[in-house]
């Protein structure tokens, strides 16, 4: 379907969520929406908690928590044994700069599309390392071969000891070819991290393939699950050297269990994560991707018109089935994140419309979600109501 067309509504799909009614909400990308299926899904296992907790914690839980595991890595293309559940993208990322050993001399090497707090979390781990952090530029927009070259190059053979690369960047909306950057960081024996933060439930995926050491997605974005479900995936040279981030009663175990066993953690959003991949399967995955595809694609063309932004102008993503859309916006507005957020909440109180707007290069970046419950029609109001705002905005 050509973005000149808005796609076809989703039957019913509107309520299938609990969304306020009142507001326009084209930012899934950020929280996720939880499906009240599976909302009640979660609550049936609190309800079973709160009727005995003993029993809860004590008998059985290790293997329910297996078999979600299981289910959910089948899904994804991920080894299960070499998988854990953890509790987002932020986590994981903690969790490997820990268990990768540095000196000094050393540095982590991420792109300039890295998410904020898994380059704070790199900073950090560098800080009391001794080690450094240092920022590869990629520029957007750029082909895959672009892409790889410029990581390539800016390697560093014995010094750099972790490569961090988004499959999906959240600021951007842009897509990298992870497989061939995970590929040239191996020429080398550099491990890589790859943060799929977006990747489970809006794309197909087959993590294995991808040969990563790490590998982490989040399922309460896309996927439909609870907040606070992530699977992180491990290549096998590395699993013995994975330390939690808190010691438990199985860390004699080792990983996975050792992390993702936490003693009075909520397992609940872990447990109903299967019900929203089968929430996922039942609305066919299929239909989902290609309805989201096409009308982030309508609503990236309709406010890019209406901010006067040149077609050609409008970032594409190498992904056809990518339901992220960024509009930049213009010069001068939203270069810092501060004036990012200050932004964002100024959109949500005049407009009733939530959206994610982000500072990227020096530029704001407007970013457009589209889940199964947004319309045509949301975009189209949005567009007619954004020029004004940002005209007072900007004289104000």
């Amino acid at each position: 379907m050509s973005a000149e067309q808005p796609p076809a509504a989703l039957p019913g799909a509107r309520l299938l969520f609990s969304l306020d009614p009142g507001v326009s909400y084209l930012n899934h990308g950020s929280f996720g929406a939880v499906p009240i299926g599976v909302q009640r899904a979660q609550q049936r296992l609190r309800d079973e908690i709160e009727s005995n907790p003993l029993r809860f914690f004590a008998q059985g839980l290790s293997d329910r928590i297996i078999h979600t595991r299981r289910h959910v890595a089948a899904f994804l293309g991920a080894d299960p044994e070499g998988s854990a559940l953890v509790a987002n993208t932020t986590t994981a990322a903690s969790l490997v700069l820990q268990s990768v050993k540095l000196e000094p001399a050393d540095e982590v090497l991420l792109s300039d599309h890295s998410y904020g707090s898994v380059a704070l979390a790199a900073r950090r781990r560098c800080r009391r390392a001794g080690a450094t952090v240092r920022t590869v530029a990629l520029p957007m927009p750029a082909t895959d071969a672009e892409l790889v070259s410029r990581v390539r190059a800016a390697l560093r053979p014995g010094r750099t000891k972790l490569l961090v690369i988004d499959q999906i960047a959240s600021a951007t909306a842009m897509t990298f070819p992870v497989r061939e950057i995970v590929a040239a960081a191996h020429e080398h024996e550099i491990p890589v991290l790859v943060d799929a933060a977006h990747v489970p439930g809006m794309l197909p995926v087959d993590v294995a393939s991808i040969r990563a050491d790490f590998w982490v997605g989040n399922l309460h974005k896309w996927a439909f699950a609870p907040r606070g479900t992530a699977l992180l995936s491990v290549a096998p040279e590395w699993r013995r050297k994975i330390e939690p981030l808190v010691v438990s009663w199985e860390q004699e175990q080792g990983y996975p269990h050792s992390v993702e066993y936490q003693g009075t953690l909520d397992y609940t959003p872990w447990l109903a994560a299967p019900t929203g991949i089968f929430t996922l399967r039942t609305l066919g995955w299929a239909d989902v991707r290609a309805h989201n595809a096409a009308l982030a694609a309508y609503g990236q063309r309709v406010l890019g018109d209406a901010l006067n932004v040149p077609r050609g102008e409008l970032p594409q993503p190498a992904d056809p089935e990518l339901a992220m859309r960024v509009v930049p916006l213009p010069a001068g507005l939203a270069t810092t994140t501060p004036e990012a957020q200050a932004l964002r909440q100024l959109i949500a109180d005049k407009l009733a419309v939530e959206t994610a707007v982000n500072a990227w290069g020096g530029r704001g970046l407007l970013r457009l979600s589209a889940q199964v419950y947004n319309r045509p029609d949301e975009y189209d109001r949005f567009a007619e109501r954004l020029p004004a705002l940002l005209h007072s905005y900007r004289r104000g």
